[in-house]
């Protein structure tokens, strides 16, 4: 595995977003991970499917959504305000959400 490029999120996001999706493809990307900090923090990004099927649709590319396990600290939260309750947020949470004992190693 080898990481191409990193970046964060800001202004201008979205085309922050197709311009550094771009730029990785030229660099040999061949998934896209979204920052787990998208999904962890509060409030979640609102926008991060978006994102996702934007880069997909547009890229052809895999899109996954995380870079690390979810800190079981994190899922405690999000567990207790039902953040992630909708079939949406589960699929999107899925590649994230080890263990409990995996989630611990995180904290």
């Amino acid at each position: 595995m080898e990481l191409i490029t990193a970046f964060a999120t800001g202004m201008e996001l979205i085309k922050r977003i197709d311009n550094t999706t771009e730029e990785m493809i030229k660099n040999g990307a061949n998934v896209i991970h979204l920052a787990t900090g998208m999904v962890v923090g509060y409030p979640p990004c609102p926008r991060v499917d978006q994102f996702r099927k934007f880069i997909t649709e547009k890229y052809g590319i895999k899109v996954v959504v995380g870079t690390h396990p979810i800190p079981e600290k994190y899922y405690k939260t999000h567990h207790k305000l039902g953040t992630w309750n909708s079939p949406e947020w589960q699929e999107l949470i899925a590649p994230t959400l080890p263990d409990q004992e995996t989630r611990l190693k995180y904290d």
